[in-house]
Order: C-alpha cells, then sequence, then structure tokens
C-alpha cells in the first residue's frame, strides 16, 4: 500500500527537490486521517514522507482501514515510527535541485523537453526515469513472500514508478500518471502478476470515544 505524502511548499510551486519540512498546518489533513492496517510501516528519507508516516501512523498504523477493509480505530493509538526506505526517494533532480519547473522550462527549454520525452535522460547530476524504474522496480521484486501488509508513505515519483513497474507499461506512462497527495495506491499478489487499485482516499478519523459519565 503506497500512500502519496501531504502537499507542501514545494509541491504547489512546481519546485525540484528541496525537501522542505511541512508546516502543522500542511500536516493537518494527514492528522485527520486514519492509516490503513500494515504489518510494516515505510517511508521515503525525505521530510514530508517521514512527517506524513509520523502523522498517520500516530493513529495507529496497525489497526486503521484500508483497501481490504479492515476496522477503523476507535481511539488514537501510537505506532512504531516508520522504517526510511531509500528506494521510495523520489526522482533526484541533481543540479535542478530547487528550482521551478516553469524557470526550468523558460531557461532550459530543450532539456524540460528531453526529459519528459526521453526516459534515459537525466538532468546534470541527476537521475533519469529509466534510473528510477530500475531502482523502485527492484525494490518491489525484492519484497519477500511473507512481507504480509506493508503501507509505504513513497514519493509520488515513486508511487508513479512503482505502477508502471507492477503493470509492465512502457516508461513513456511514467509522466501519464497522476498521484494526489494523501492518497492511497494498493497492489495485491506478487512479482509479475500485480493487481492495481489506485486513489482511494484514506478514511476520516472517527470520533474520538467518551468515557460514560456518572
Amino acid at each position: 500500500m503506497l500512500v502519496a505524502p501531504a502537499l507542501g511548499t514545494e509541491g504547489r510551486a512546481g519546485r525540484f527537490g528541496d525537501d522542505l519540512p511541512l508546516t502543522d498546518a500542511e500536516l493537518a489533513p494527514a492528522r485527520a486521517l486514519a492509516a490503513p492496517r500494515a504489518d510494516l510501516v515505510l517511508a521515503a528519507p525525505s521530510a514530508r514522507c517521514r512527517q506524513s508516516a509520523a502523522a498517520l501512523g500516530r493513529y495507529g498504523a496497525g489497526v486503521g482501514a484500508g483497501v481490504c477493509g479492515g476496522a477503523l480505530p476507535t481511539e488514537p493509538a501510537l505506532a512504531e515510527p516508520a522504517l526510511v526506505e531509500p528506494a521510495l526517494a523520489g526522482l533526484d533532480a541533481g543540479d535542478w535541485r530547487g528550482r521551478r519547473l516553469d524557470e526550468l522550462a523558460a531557461t532550459a527549454p530543450e532539456s524540460i523537453t528531453r526529459w519528459l520525452s526521453d526516459p534515459d535522460f537525466a538532468p546534470p547530476g541527476g537521475e533519469s526515469v529509466s534510473a528510477l524504474l530500475a531502482r523502485v522496480g527492484g525494490w518491489l521484486d525484492a519484497l519477500p513472500a511473507d512481507t504480509g501488509r506493508l503501507l509505504a508513505v513513497a514519493e509520488p515519483a515513486a508511487v508513479r514508478a512503482a505502477v508502471v513497474h507492477a503493470l509492465g507499461l512502457p516508461p513513456a506512462a511514467f509522466w501519464r500518471l497522476d498521484v494526489v497527495p494523501l492518497t492511497l495506491t494498493a497492489l495485491s499478489g506478487r512479482a509479475a502478476r500485480w493487481n492495481l487499485r489506485c486513489g482511494a482516499p484514506l478514511p476520516p478519523l472517527p470520533p474520538p470515544l467518551l468515557a460514560p459519565v456518572g
């Protein structure tokens, strides 16, 4: 189960790889949602993924509801911190890190055109889409058969790469997939035989239980 992190300044600005931490206001939507039940919780290395995982996990990543229909948690329950998984990081932008897409489109239009059309093209010092697909696909294929229900807060680019790899889509499909913040993309099955359910909203937290009076 792959969850995209909460939206922060970087995403709204269309900026490459700033890895700015999320503010309390930006994390508020995550804190209002119930994490799916999982046996293992992972997070990409970025601040926004680790913060989003902590916000969801605080309400019991082991007891929530998800695509497979677990029961909603009835009260907040601290969960184990998410383990950091480097394979789920976003596309390394290299020298483009910190720059806006519209700025690069104006100053280096040929490079942006190649980046969007050639999966083997990489920004200077960065990573190509092909390399990202190989990284995420290798992680997905290497998951042990007894992993159980795995929940990972992953960068949107890593979620897209997982879908492309799992379904055997051409690399060009990477740019045709949209991943909405705080939505669930679920892959069930095994290597070479994955089924996909994408874009499911996370359920809201139920109201806390009130202690009986008297």
